[in-house]
């Protein structure tokens, strides 16, 4: 594994732990070179996930696409790049025990969004914005009026 700070190729594993979602292992890691520690995480690729979109395409899943989405709601809350990783592994999971091989576009969402509004409500406000494409303010406002009636 190479050091994100110094892209040194030698680290060595300090501790590894299964993740809460039993079907991921985060591996404490540190470098030999600059003795920097940081965190990765093992999971299962499965091969032939297919995104099924609104238009009716098929594409293949991409997860850095999903992670690309959600970073950018969560951009400047203070949700750390590891719950954002566990979020997504557990939206793969809850996905493909609910579909086989193509999942729906919409699913992808609903299942962020209900993952984002218990952890960072701007966050699952502004991914909502996105994903939900408000048409004007009322809308928004709409949304937000439910989020703060939410208990």
């Amino acid at each position: 594994m190479q050091c994100p700070r110094c892209n040194a190729r030698d680290t060595r594993v300090i501790d590894s732990r299964i993740a809460r979602n039993g079907l991921s292992i985060r591996r404490r890691r540190q470098c030999t070179g600059c003795d920097y520690r940081f965190t990765t995480i093992e999971e299962i690729v499965r091969e032939g996930l297919f995104v099924l979109k609104r238009d009716g395409r098929r594409e293949e899943f991409d997860r850095n696409k999903v992670l690309a989405g959600i970073r950018r709601a969560c951009e400047k809350r203070p949700i750390d790049i590891e719950q954002i990783d566990m979020l997504i592994s557990d939206v793969i999971v809850g996905l493909e025990r609910r579909f086989d091989q193509e999942i729906p576009t919409e699913a992808i969402g609903e299942q962020i969004m209900s993952r984002l509004k218990s952890i960072d409500q701007i966050a699952y406000v502004r991914f909502a914005s996105v994903y939900k494409d408000f048409r004007d303010l009322s809308e928004l406002a709409r949304e937000i009026s439910e989020l703060s009636d939410t208990p």
